[in-house]
């Protein structure tokens, strides 16, 4: 299973090109949030993200084990990983992507708004994500830091809703994410 692991990150890595400024992080954060107002709060957090940046062709790319999420309530999480995520059917997500306007020599500690597209792909379905926005700063150590949010909407990842929970869950799921890359 490591083994399979390491190929899975090596290769998940090498699918940026070969640029000379590359940043990373194993450690990102994702966290989504599917409730509805009067009912049980449906919101998840992953802290176990590898990004990578590419600071020469500003391409991005990010893989989310989906297991990895981690919910208030246990049942909550297995009712997520069995019946809606299939996470041992689809057990990875992935963002693969360019920021359109990036200009790493203008990064400053102070958060730049910047537009980015790409392809998610979760539950074995590829979602087109265009024209979204991103705050980037860049860290007195030098570490860049990218954070943003977006929504998405279940049915683009055929991800089924059972009618007796239909009205607890939104069908618009709110994404945010925070990564602070450092020079790899």
């Amino acid at each position: 299973m490591k083994t399979l692991l390491t190929i899975t990150i090596a290769c998940f890595i090498s699918t940026i090109t070969l640029a000379q400024d590359k940043y990373l992080t194993k450690t990102g954060s994702i966290a989504f949030e599917a409730s509805v107002p009067s009912f049980e709060e449906v919101k998840a957090k992953n802290e176990a993200t590898t990004v990578i940046l590419s600071t020469e062709n500003k391409e991005f790319a990010a893989l989310v084990f989906v297991k990895a999420f981690r919910f208030k309530n246990a049942l909550m999480e297995e009712h997520f990983n069995e019946n809606y995520a299939e996470s041992d059917t689809y057990p990875k997500a992935n963002f693969k992507g360019k920021i359109s306007d990036f200009d790493f020599d203008s990064l400053d500690d102070s958060k730049k708004e910047m537009l980015y597209s790409g392809t998610l792909e979760f539950h074995g379905k590829t979602k087109t994500l265009e024209n979204l926005t991103v705050s980037i700063s860049k860290n007195e150590d030098g570490s860049i830091v990218l954070s943003g949010t977006f929504k998405v909407n279940v049915d683009d990842f055929d991800i089924e809703i059972p009618k007796i929970v239909s009205n607890k869950l939104s069908k618009t799921v709110d994404v945010a994410f925070s990564f602070t890359l450092k020079k790899k």
